[in-house]
C-alpha cells in the first residue's frame, strides 16, 4: 500500500550493542523537508500514524516504525525495556544520517521518545552548556529561568571539576527506569515524609501521592509553585518541612 507518491518503504537492518546479527526495523518515509521521528504505542504499527503520514508529509519528512515485537519488526530472545526500545530509535536515526529530528510519540510512544530525549541529550547536545541548559529546564520551575538562577546553576556546573561521563549518566538513567518497588513499599514500618513539587514534570505530584499511599501512615504534601527540586529552590521551605517532620517524629519517640 502506498501512501503517497513518494512514500518508500524498506527494511533497514543495524547491529545494535551486545544483540548478535543485528535487527531488522521496519521503516517507512514519506515526504520532504525537516525531519520528523514517529514513536507508536503499545502494539501499534506504522499504520497508526496514517494520518500525519498522509497529513504533513508536504511540509516535513516523516519517518514512522515497528516497534520491535510489533507489526513487521521481530522480538529479540532478550529482555525489552523502554530503554531498549528507545535506543532502536536513536540506532535508526543513525542508521538513516538523520542528525536531529522532532519527536512524536502516543501511549508507550511517549515515553519511548522521553527516553530517547534524554539519552540523546547527553550525547548529541553540542556543548556542555547547551547539555545543562536543556535538562535544566525540566528540573527547574519557570521563575528560576526568568530570574537568573538558572543562569547561575549552569556556570556552577560547568566549573565543577568532577563532571560526570555520558556513560555514567546513561547508566544511572538506566538503574533509575529498572528501578520498581511499588508492590514492597507497604513494607516501610518508618515514619515517611514524601514532599512533591506541584510544577514537577518529570515526577508530578500524583507519582508522589502514590507512594505515600503505599507506605503505611506516610505523610504526603506538596509544595506550591516548585518543580523538582525544592531543596535548592527554596531551601529554606523546605528545611522548615523535613524539620517539623522530624522534630514531630522525636517527639513520639
Amino acid at each position: 500500500m502506498s501512501i503517497t507518491t513518494d512514500t518508500t518503504r524498506h527494511a533497514r537492518s543495524y547491529e545494535l550493542p551486545g544483540e548478535a546479527g543485528g535487527l531488522d526495523i521496519y521503516v517507512e518515509q514519506v515526504g520532504h523537508g525537516p525531519d520528523v521521528l514517529l514513536i507508536g504505542g503499545l502494539g501499534d504499527t506504522v499504520e497508526s500514524w496514517q494520518f500525519q503520514l498522509d497529513g504533513l508529509a508536504d511540509r516535513f519528512r516523516l519517518t514512522a516504525f515497528d516497534n520491535r515485537g510489533a507489526g513487521r519488526t521481530p522480538l529479540p530472545n532478550r529482555p525489552l525495556s523502554v530503554a531498549t526500545m528507545a535506543d532502536d530509535a536513536a540506532a535508526l536515526l543513525r542508521d538513516l544520517d538523520v542528525p536531529s529530528a522532532h519527536v512524536a510519540g502516543f501511549s508507550m510512544g511517549s515515553a519511548i521518545a522521553q527516553e530517547l530525549a534524554l539519552r540523546r541529550l547527553a550525547e548529541k547536545a553540542p556543548s556542555e552548556r547547551a547539555f545543562f541548559e536543556a535538562f535544566f529546564t525540566w528540573i527547574y520551575p519557570p521563575r528560576a529561568h526568568a530570574d537568573g538562577t538558572v543562569d547561575q546553576i549552569v556556570e556552577e556546573a560547568l566549573a565543577f571539576p568532577h563532571q560526570q561521563s555520558v556513560e555514567g549518566f546513561q547508566a544511572q538513567l538506566d538503574a533509575c527506569l529498572a528501578h520498581h518497588t511499588a508492590d514492597r513499599l507497604s513494607q516501610i514500618a518508618a515514619p515517611t515524609l514524601v514532599l512533591a513539587g506541584e510544577l514537577d514534570t518529570i515526577l508530578p505530584p500524583r507519582f508522589g501521592h502514590a507512594v505515600a499511599q503505599a507506605i503505611p501512615n506516610a505523610r504526603f504534601e506538596v509544595m506550591p509553585g516548585e518543580a523538582h527540586q525544592p531543596f535548592q529552590e527554596v531551601p529554606d521551605q523546605f528545611n522548615a518541612r523535613v524539620d517539623a517532620f522530624w522534630r514531630d517524629i522525636d517527639r513520639r519517640a
